[in-house]
């Protein structure tokens, strides 16, 4: 029972850093149809810059691990903020050009990272409590995915709340829907875009910062390896829907749980073979809608 328990747990703990790192993606996508292959970049810059800055103040502390979070999340949203000015701003509506441009920034940026910080995997800490368990019903669930699980859940209710109930996320809908009409209207809806992209490079830095503590450490390549499940969370859940991200990060994460347990470490191949059913079955995702 405690096994069960204990894959459960540790598989929606998963999840929600899953949700955390596809969130932005998913709603870039969702609100402005562009799929953003330098989103783990944004991830990387933004834990390195909270490692630095929990470095500077005293990694064992509450204070320092939330300023962290904070200044990951500052960071990813001037990064998501400058590449939509600078690169995307310039090809709305140009697709191909999106990608290659997208991928050319993920290139440099890992580069560019590993000539900053090295090639090796930084170790770090936190405050004691995150490597430490908590007992349910006989299993000891590790502190830090009750930390992912809370973030997940702020992070969500946060996004949908801005969409649903704020000015400016009823211009974004709008812009998306027929954005010739609302710049009639006399809203700068490249504006209302760019905030998009903030608040997607917002959340990709929270993710960055609390997977960097759930991974204990820091590397160049974090961004990139957390893009893939990412990824296939957006396309499993239906590309563009917050719920259906949200939803397919816990399927797909305890899913992965309990093949690598159960199944002798076959998570990540199981993981595909449901990405190959959905694209199979259900090409829209289990939330999304048709085009």
């Amino acid at each position: 029972m405690s096994t069960l328990v204990l894959t459960l747990i540790t598989g929606v703990g998963l999840g929600a850093l899953y949700f955390l790192v596809a969130s932005g993606l998913s709603l870039i996508y969702g609100l402005m149809h562009v799929l953003n292959f330098a989103h783990g970049a944004f991830l990387t810059l933004s834990a390195f810059m909270g490692w630095m800055v929990a470095q500077a103040l005293g990694t064992g502390s509450w204070g320092s691990f939330l300023l962290s979070v904070l200044v990951g999340a500052g960071v990813g949203a001037v990064f998501a903020t400058l590449t939509e000015l600078v690169l995307i701003r310039p090809l709305y509506e140009r697709h191909i050009e999106q990608v290659l441009v997208t991928v050319g920034l993920s290139f440099a940026a890992v580069a560019l990272f590993e000539g900053i910080w090295g090639t090796d995997p930084i170790h770090i800490g936190g405050p004691p409590w995150l490597t430490q368990t908590t007992d349910v019903l006989g299993a000891r669930i590790p502190n830090t995915y009750w930390v992912l699980m809370i973030a997940a859940v702020l992070v969500l209710a946060a996004l949908v709340l801005f969409l649903q109930k704020t000015r400016y996320g009823m211009i974004i809908r709008a812009g998306v829907e027929n954005r010739s009409m609302v710049t009639a209207l006399g809203i700068d809806v490249r504006r209302s875009f760019t905030l998009v992209f903030a608040i997607g490079g917002a959340a990709a830095g929270i993710g960055g910062v609390l997977a960097m503590h759930y991974s204990t450490f820091v590397s160049a390549h974090l961004g990139q390896t957390l893009l893939i499940f990412a990824f296939i969370v957006t396309v499993v859940g239906g590309l563009g829907s917050l719920t259906g991200a949200a939803v397919a990060s816990v399927l797909v994460a305890v899913l992965q749980q309990f093949a690598n347990f159960y199944l002798g470490g076959t998570g990540d191949f199981i993981v595909v073979i449901l990405l190959a059913l959905v694209l199979l079955v259900r090409p829209t995702g289990l939330l999304g809608r048709k085009a």
